[in-house]
């Protein structure tokens, strides 16, 4: 996809379309990493790790409880 960016007072902005940021849970208020190598500039969504580690506590309890059943279907 290409795009061009827009003037927005002094500034140029970006606009994302919204299936982009529906794909990637961003939302209006979503805080958001920009970094960049020198040559692209790549955007994130910042994580918050609270989140990412309940997830993930989530995660392993499921694992753990339903285990042989994930074997079964992985064959």
């Amino acid at each position: 996809m290409i795009k061009t960016l827009t003037k927005h007072g002094n500034s140029l902005a970006l606009v994302i379309d919204k299936p982009i940021l529906e794909l990637l849970h961003i939302e209006a208020d979503t805080p958001i990493s920009i970094s960049t190598d020198g040559k692209s500039l790549t955007l994130s969504p910042v994580v918050d790790p609270e989140r990412a580690e309940k997830l993930m506590q989530i995660r392993h309890k499921i694992n753990e409880k339903y285990k042989s059943t994930f074997e079964r279907l992985a064959n």
